[in-house]
């Protein structure tokens, strides 16, 4: 094959190198076509500085993209910006104060609503950039497992784009001029791949940052999605957020304060306490994302209203807005749909359980207890952060009915047997109710308490046998 000898190469490569033609056109100072493509899009007069550094990120997202096709970094970068829309101020001192009584306060109503006994080792009042910061790394390893699927599934759609050109006219780059001798396509698809996976990824990446931002306006603590995002005895509480829960109730804003730190004290607590608990919600949100389907079809016929070689970037905003929703299959696998059970689940019983010890703990000391309580209800069947948060990410959709069905069982089971028949539910991931017991409560409630007395029973046996057979050891 000939080629131009004036040309750069690629490694070794007989085709030229398409990036280094891409950064040559932009370092250019006489290139008025692709000044004209930069003024379509209104960047206007860029000095030839400027014009070098973007040579330079392009060289970058020529790069090797992440190889689990999340960018943490700018997930992060987005939250903060979406989360900082409204404003997000540092949190003053006073309002640092305030938390740190109401934490205290709420510890000590705690300890006589369960015996489940950790203090907490951390008290903070964080702005929501603050809880962005301390909960992503967790965010993104939940959802690593389904950023790959995702993001080669967009990268596949953009090859396939692109690949229809081969064997025709290639549409014109706006500011490039026509491929040299010595390319061809199939060479520049190859060249150009590391950069469709990087694209594909900052799609998915941009949604992944835009729903943590907005959960980050919303939610009014560390852990109130029901996840362990923050270490085990760390309670946080993010004042601005709690200011705007309580609009419009018309209780004392301190009275919702301690109100919403008793029910992140329960929950950081019931973490701390039951070891499997955290890492089983891990699995169960991992397994769901995993096994989750994407949907190449309509990604593909998405991706094919676009130009693939368009670099104007409102094209790419304008993807990123068409691909959201659309990304997942709406008919979930036979895995899916049973990892779907257990997170369901296990979500309703961490919060039916907080609402349980969080009324025994409040209702004799704030006054509005049963209102804050039912607030907090309706916020959740109205679709609270985490049912917003699953939807988005990954198309799961949370029934707040089975968190009102797990308050039911556990007030059931402390009404049976009081605090300690209710937190032994926990003892261990077998123990534990399962849907099925959501749905026939007593007949839980009727077998959990046969088995204790069966347990009563034994010990008793083994007790008076061994006092039998120290009656008879010492009459020997």
């Amino acid at each position: 094959m000939s080629h131009n000898p004036d040309l750069p190469r690629n490694n070794g490569d007989d085709q030229p190198d398409f990036m280094k033609m891409l950064q040559d056109m932009m370092s250019s100072q006489n290139n008025p076509a692709f000044g004209e493509a930069l003024k379509g899009m209104g960047i206007n007069n860029l000095d030839p500085a400027t014009m070098n550094m973007l040579a330079g990120q392009l060289g970058a997202f020529f790069a090797s993209p992440s190889p689990d096709g999340l960018d943490t970094t700018m997930c992060t970068d987005i939250a903060r910006k979406t989360a900082a829309t409204n404003g997000d101020a540092v949190v003053p001192t006073p309002a640092i104060q305030a938390v740190e009584n109401a934490v205290h306060l709420a510890s000590l109503w705690i300890d006589t609503a369960t015996r489940f006994d950790s203090q907490p080792t951390t008290i903070s009042a964080w702005s929501r950039a603050e809880w962005i910061e301390a909960t992503i790394d967790t965010w993104s390893n939940l959802m690593r497992p389904l950023a790959k699927g995702v993001t080669d599934a967009i990268s596949s759609a953009f090859t396939a784009q692109l690949e229809q050109f081969t064997d025709g006219d290639i549409p014109p780059i706006p500011g490039m001029p026509a491929l040299p001798n010595g390319m061809d396509m199939r060479s520049m698809i190859n060249q150009m791949r590391p950069m469709l996976e990087r694209v594909s990824g900052s799609i998915f990446s941009a949604q992944f940052g835009q729903a943590i931002g907005t959960l980050a306006g919303d939610v009014t603590s560390g852990t109130e999605v029901g996840l362990p995002l923050v270490s085990n005895g760390h309670v946080a509480l993010l004042p601005a957020n709690i200011g705007a829960f309580g609009e419009g109730l018309e209780i004392d804003s301190n009275e919702v304060l301690i109100y919403l730190a008793a029910r992140e004290v329960a929950r950081t607590r019931l973490f701390t306490d039951v070891p499997w608990l955290g890492p089983q919600l891990i699995l169960a949100v991992q397994e769901y994302a995993r096994d989750i389907t994407i949907d190449t079809e309509r990604i593909q016929r998405t991706v094919e209203q676009f130009n693939p070689t368009s670099m104007d970037p409102n094209d790419m905003n304008a993807m990123q807005e068409a691909l959201a929703g659309e990304l997942f299959s709406p008919h979930p696998s036979p895995n899916q749909q049973a990892a779907l059970r257990r997170l369901e689940t296990l979500l309703a019983l961490v919060e039916g359980w907080v609402d349980v010890v969080t009324a025994n703990a409040t209702t004799n000391h704030l006054p509005h207890s049963d209102a804050l309580g039912e607030a907090v209800r309706r916020r959740r069947a109205t679709g609270g952060p985490a049912e917003d948060l699953f939807g988005k990410l990954v198309g799961l959709e949370l029934r707040p009915r089975r968190m009102r069905d797990a308050a039911n069982l556990f007030a059931a089971l402390e009404n049976r047997g009081g605090t300690d028949l209710r937190d032994n539910a926990w003892r261990d991931p077998e123990s534990a109710p399962t849907a099925a017991d959501l749905d026939d409560i007593m007949g839980y409630v009727a077998r959990v308490t046969e088995n204790t007395k069966d347990d009563i029973d034994r010990a008793l046996e083994d007790l008076l046998s061994q006092n039998n057979d120290n009656d008879t050891n010492n009459d020997k």
